[in-house]
């Protein structure tokens, strides 16, 4: 269990999620993250220069992703630190704030930031030589698009890894469309009195239309409206599946940003000192070949063990969810009522950015857990590559 890591109260943001070829399709997520990240601060007036280590977390290429974290440090305002960049698919935020809270009770650090930003929109195409070849052609990949359609090790596109867990589990269509319904009135639950919880940690992107015109994106993008007439009228993805275009997440843009620190600077830097967030723990698993959402539960199992305590002692429950079937198989296996997890929304219903998704979820789970008085958050999420990683977080 970690003692010595903790993020400030409201010491975190996250930008709205955009659908994408939206809002924020033709901006480069490094530089606009770390736009974002240099106004937030100064709105929150934390002076950057105190910062002694920066994390980014990335999945897609952008133009001169190179330089990674020290170039994203540098435009946030850092100019004198550097940084690193972690990529791990879709628990690419669980790490980095992982890794961030490691260095903070090691002593290597003592404030460090972590920015998780992707854009799904516009995906890289990359090419790679190969003399050998028939006539020399090259080898290609479109980033986003290939990756989808096939795991390399798996051999089957990422919605067959939801399908043979549904198929092995018995999980229904019914059971998968029951559920996204669920989640999308939870979402609605963060629009009520004018978007009063998600104005808790929401934080607009200011995306530039010119040298002379921007906007600022202050509201997800691309959410589809669902009800059980309209789920029902879909089609199966795979013939004979669970999962429909409804039950599935779609890929967005967006980026997030969060504080580790020691327990005295966080004090400092929170809202209200006498709220209290501690990293208590990680876990992380690999599960079977092709069956990636039952990697969740050994994850979250992993993480409860290592901060002691159990799944009942949860006071909120956020998952990374890309099919409707990951927290009906999560549910099943830890015994808990699937209609009470992700409250206030997931990534199910406002979509995928990757790097960025799991730590738009963890600070919805903080502040759903402040707003009720405090306790336990568990967040679990699975990863490409059939992985999961999972966080226990005291709130109060």
């Amino acid at each position: 269990m970690l003692t010595k890591a903790f993020i400030p109260y409201k010491g975190y943001y996250s930008t709205p999620f955009a659908r994408w070829q939206g809002s924020m399709a033709n901006e480069n997520s490094v530089t606009l993250g770390a736009a974002t990240v240099k106004r937030w601060l100064q709105h929150k007036k934390i002076d950057p220069k105190n910062f002694d280590y920066f994390f980014l977390g990335i999945t897609i290429g952008q133009h001169r992703w190179f330089y990674g974290g020290p170039w994203a440090a540098a435009l946030s305002g850092m100019e004198g630190i550097p940084g690193i960049t972690i990529s791990q698919a879709c628990t690419t935020s669980t790490t980095s704030i992982y890794q961030a809270a490691i260095g903070v009770e090691t002593g290597y650090y003592e404030q460090a930031f972590c920015l998780m930003t992707d854009r799904c929109s516009n995906g890289p195409h990359t090419i790679w030589p190969n003399p050998m070849g028939p006539g020399g052609e090259v080898i290609s990949e479109n980033w986003m698009m290939d990756n989808f359609a096939k795991d390399p090790w798996a051999g089957g596109a990422m919605i067959q890894t939801g399908e043979n867990v549904a198929k092995e589990a018995g999980i229904t269509r019914e059971q998968c469309d029951d559920l996204t319904l669920r989640r999308y009135e939870q979402y609605l639950d963060s629009l009520a009195n004018n978007r009063e919880f998600q104005k808790k940690y929401m934080f607009p992107a200011e995306v530039k239309l010119s040298k002379k015109k921007s906007i600022l994106v202050e509201e997800d993008e691309g959410v589809t409206e669902t009800s059980a007439e309209g789920l029902a009228k879909l089609r199966p993805v795979i013939p004979d599946g669970v999962h429909t275009f409804g039950s599935q997440t779609h890929p967005a843009d967006g980026n997030c940003g969060l504080i580790v620190t020691t327990r005295d600077k966080a004090k400092e830097l929170s809202d209200n000192s006498d709220i209290e967030i501690q990293i208590l723990s990680y876990g992380f698993a690999r599960a079977k070949k092709g069956y990636m959402a039952m990697a969740v539960v050994p994850a979250v199992r992993m993480a409860l063990d290592k901060a002691g305590i159990t799944i009942n002692d949860a006071a909120e429950i956020k998952t990374h969810n890309p099919f409707a079937v990951n927290d009906i198989y999560l549910a099943q296996q830890l015994n808990i009522d699937v209609n009470k997890m992700n409250n206030y929304g997931c990534s199910l219903i406002y979509g995928h950015p990757q790097a960025p998704t799991a730590g738009r979820s963890i600070i919805e789970g903080i502040e759903a857990v402040a707003s009720s008085g405090g306790g336990y958050l568990v967040w679990g999420g699975c990863a490409a590559g059939d992985t999961g990683g999972a966080m226990v977080i005291k709130v109060g």
